[in-house]
């Protein structure tokens, strides 16, 4: 597996760190501010390493209009019913809580950075000195946008839900031309909550040749177990929705993960990756102690010189001291060369 590895903000990402894990805010603070940032410190006790907030306003994503299309018609929707402008500007963060978010991450040591819209969100980002970019999944087409972020220089993080083989190329394309030199692509699947059977993590590693840049995961299922799968298939970085509990609604509470239960994703993601390692068969450095336990010959009852070795007084047993289990054929019919008590292990010297 291939290493690109890079920093955001001093902190490595690539195969050979762990992984990079991403609370994504969105509209879970339910348009407060002191919830905003009650959420940056779960996020940061819980131990993610980077809390990631979206940059729009309702009329920087679309009209406020009730044509067709305008309007989430989906049944099965979370927001079905409500238009297009009325669920953006429920869930948008207020560009002026965006200063005293990323300024609580920083006394905290967490790295905070979004996702811009337009080019105004791009701007008003980089005033901010944030240290990367994401693009959304439903952005990931909009290559006036990709080629903006890119111009900036700053790492990029884009999620590729929906977008074909094609699509991504232009995209990677457009980025790489523009200035972009460190890219993350994350396999994500356009639905809120997804499925873990409609999460397809194993075109991660795929996704890592084809496109030659660091990969993970914007994971919208529940639990921990597709992004650790995602790990064992070599993401590096994973990003999901984060609120501090989901019984107290939001427009993104329904697929978003509570404080104790992204803990467990830093916690298990690290250990999957931690549990990698390479190719290797045979005794590890930490298993010699353990070789003493295996099973081998034993002489089981006493054996006078001359006596004959039968299945009644040798056995594979254990401890491991005596010779392999692989010699009882061989052995079984053998006389003794000496006399042998009970509980010695078996060896060639005492054999005629």
């Amino acid at each position: 597996m291939s290493n690109r590895s890079f920093s955001i903000g001093g902190r490595r990402i690539g195969i050979d760190q762990p992984p990079f894990i991403i609370a994504e805010m969105s509209g879970n603070h339910n348009q407060s501010l002191d919830r905003a940032l009650a959420i940056v410190v779960a996020a940061a006790k819980a131990g993610a390493h980077a809390l990631k907030l979206q940059t729009y306003t309702a009329d920087t994503m679309t009209l406020d209009c009730q044509e067709p299309g305008f309007t989430i018609d989906d049944p099965h929707s979370l927001w079905a019913g409500r238009t297009l402008y009325s669920l953006y500007d429920e869930a948008h963060t207020p560009w002026d809580w965006h200063r005293p978010i990323m300024a609580r991450c920083h006394e905290l040591g967490m790295l905070c950075f979004s996702t811009p819209f337009d080019d105004t969100a791009v701007d008003f980002l980089e005033s901010l000195h944030v240290p990367c970019y994401k693009i959304a999944s439903f952005e990931n087409t909009d290559l006036p946008l990709i080629r903006r972020v890119a111009a900036t220089g700053k790492p990029m993080i884009i999620s590729t839900g929906m977008a074909t083989v094609a699509e991504l190329d232009e995209t990677v394309r457009a980025a790489r031309q523009a200035g972009c030199q460190n890219l993350v692509l994350l396999k994500c699947t356009s639905t809120y909550p997804a499925t873990p059977a409609y999460s397809h993590v194993r075109t991660i590693p795929h996704m890592r040749e084809l496109f030659g840049c660091e990969v993970g995961l914007s994971d919208h299922t529940m639990g921990v177990g597709a992004a650790v799968a995602a790990v064992a298939l070599g993401a590096t970085v994973i990003e999901k929705h984060f609120t501090l509990n989901r019984a107290d609604g939001g427009v993104d509470s329904a697929f978003s993960m509570e404080p104790a239960e992204l803990q467990s994703l830093v916690v298990e993601t690290e250990r999957a990756w931690q549990s990698l390692g390479h190719i290797t068969y045979g005794v590890g450095e930490v298993e010699q102690k353990s070789l003493a336990f295996r099973r081998s010959l034993y002489v089981v009852e006493a054996i006078e010189p001359g006596e004959t070795l039968t299945a009644r007084n040798v056995r594979a047993i254990r401890p491991g001291f005596g010779l392999p289990p692989k010699f009882l054929e061989q052995v079984i019919g053998r006389t003794a060369k000496v006399p042998i008590q009970r509980g010695t292990p078996l060896s060639w010297d005492l054999l005629a």
